[in-house]
């Protein structure tokens, strides 16, 4: 079995990890590992921009601040949402300098700016409607040109290696991760000084994604089986426009088609955004995702339409190319006719907790990106800030790693064993799995979804519970493959969400109950914290 040592352990390919790890180039060994191809990971297919206060003759960084804590419904830390607008303008020029070739105005060759939900002002950063592309593919680049960076494509981690895991007297302290090498179908171990969870978030959970397929709170899981609190997993937030059709699965209508005009309309062609909100396209992702949620199933229809056919052809296909490229393919041109879109699961607010410098509960473990809760979103993450937050910490962690690193903390001083495979055979029934893929996806749609009740998240739980002794008994029984792998951290994600839902006793931002309809100023400021059962020992 190969045995691998970095001063840098990184998993997950997408712009936190990859960030992070440019920064950290000139300072020790560094591996990051993607589960699939490089670019498959959430970056790649984000398609909005990234935000920041550029412009401060027409914006600020106040206003910035403001509009976050307003669509975090109370929830956000607003120390975090400080330290990540403040770090803004730093974060663009950071990627401008790495050749991100971000779109700029035609007569000022300034960067062009566009206007999301949520935001007071037009201060997102885009390359076209093809941002994550653009940043993905630079930073991959320029991993690629630093040898001190390995890259580690199709390596799935398995679990980490903590102190507590093999036994060893003290504080818990991250060693490594075991890591299945998907094209020779072994498990290898890497060591490392400080770990790094990257792995993005959990909307695989639902049935309907608008996320890649590896989407599957591998880290949050990961995290929590090391020692790793969680926190507000209740808030997954759902994008109010995924294209309707069989053959697009998950393609995503971006939000800076409402920025710059497009209007949400019944089946007849009614608009109906005004009666539930005065901002109309432009309000918070929550209240889009529910005025449609609530018009499909008052209808029973199957999808509302998104329209922005009145705008001119050229400014259109000059500003979406990649959308109205695709959608022509699926057979629908959106210079002259509207988009039938859906919501779907699109981001997972919570996650493992960290604080600013990324420090989750375990010693030399860190977590960036999706896969974190840093305090930045709270109830309900606004447009765009979500890259943002990938660059600004990444950048944060690094610098607390290479100060570490100078002063030679984290050396490790001990063997992690092998994977042991001696008690297992192959299995002869990988039905199991795939049915009970589907059962979670499916009733996580159901009762876990855009509306909740109390009744749906006990039959959620009651379920969810039976899965995860299936999935043990199986995991513990049969040797272990990248789907068996994935379904376990889903299911134990799936299990926070549920709990975090079934605790919170009002409706706030993404979380909605019908039991509980009105927002309690009593729980403004309280998160909801999960321990797992080590945590603390």
């Amino acid at each position: 079995m190969a045995d691998h040592e970095h001063d840098v352990l990184v998993i997950g390919s997408g712009a936190a990890g990859l960030s992070l790890a440019l920064h950290l180039a000139e300072r020790g060994r560094i591996a990051v590992l993607s589960k699939g191809p490089i670019h498959a990971g959430s970056t790649y297919h984000a398609q909005g921009g990234i935000s920041a206060v550029l412009d401060e003759t027409r914006d600020s960084i106040e206003s910035h601040i403001r509009d976050t804590l307003e669509a975090g419904a109370g929830l956000c830390d607003e120390r975090a949402v400080r330290f990540t607008v403040e770090h803004g303008r730093e974060a663009i020029e950071w990627l401008l300098n790495l050749g991100v070739p971000f779109t700029r105005d035609e007569d000022s060759d300034q960067l062009h700016l566009t206007r999301e939900g949520g935001h007071s002002h037009r201060r997102v950063a885009h390359s076209a409607d093809a941002t994550g592309r653009a940043i993905e593919c630079t930073l991959v680049e320029n991993a690629r040109s630093h040898d001190s960076i390995d890259l580690y494509e199709n390596h799935l981690a398995v679990d980490l290696v903590s102190s507590r895991k093999l036994g060893q007297a003290g504080p818990n302290r991250c060693l490594g991760a075991y890591v299945l090498d998907l094209e020779q179908q072994r498990v290898e171990v890497f060591r490392a000084r400080f770990v790094v969870l990257a792995t993005g978030g959990a909307s695989k959970a639902y049935l309907y994604t608008s996320n890649p397929d590896g989407t599957t709170g591998d880290g949050i899981a990961m995290g929590w089986r090391a020692g790793c609190r969680v926190a507000n997993m209740e808030f997954m937030q759902f994008h109010p426009t995924c294209l309707y059709h069989p053959k697009a699965k998950s393609f995503l209508i971006s939000e800076a088609v409402r920025g710059e005009g497009g209007r949400l309309l019944l089946p007849d062609g009614t608009p109906f955004m005004h009666r539930f909100d005065p901002r109309g396209e432009l309000a918070p992702r929550d209240i889009v995702a529910r005025a449609i949620d609530h018009e499909m199933k008052r209808l029973g229809a199957e999808y509302v339409y998104l329209d922005i056919s009145h705008k001119p052809a050229d400014f259109i296909t000059s500003h979406f190319p990649t959308i109205y490229r695709r959608c022509l393919e699926l057979g629908y041109d959106m210079t002259r006719e509207p988009l039938p879109v859906v919501p779907a699961a699109h981001y997972t607010c919570g996650g493992v907790m960290t604080d600013l410098a990324a420090h989750t509960d375990v010693d030399g473990l860190y977590a960036v990106g999706e896969v974190a809760h840093t305090g930045l979103h709270g109830a309900n993450r606004m447009a765009s800030n979500s890259l943002l937050e990938c660059i600004v910490f990444a950048r944060a962690a690094a610098g607390d790693i290479a100060q570490r690193l100078e002063s030679g903390a984290g050396s490790i001083d001990c063997s992690i064993p092998p994977w042991d495979e001696q008690q297992v055979t192959d299995s002869d029934e990988m039905v199991v799995v795939s049915h009970n893929w589907q059962e979670l996806r499916r009733f996580m749609w159901d009762y876990v979804g855009i509306v909740r009740t109390d009744k749906r998240l006990q039959r959620a739980m009651n379920r969810i519970q039976l899965l995860l002794r299936e999935i043990d008994e199986y995991y513990s029984n049969f040797r272990i493959t990248s789907d068996l792998i994935e379904l376990r951290n889903l299911a134990k994600v799936a299990e926070l969400i549920i709990r975090s839902a079934m605790s919170r006793k009002e409706s706030r931002g993404l979380h909605y109950t019908l039991d509980y309809p009105e927002r309690n100023p009593e729980l403004d400021g309280v998160n909801t914290e999960l321990a797992p059962p080590l945590y603390g020992d």
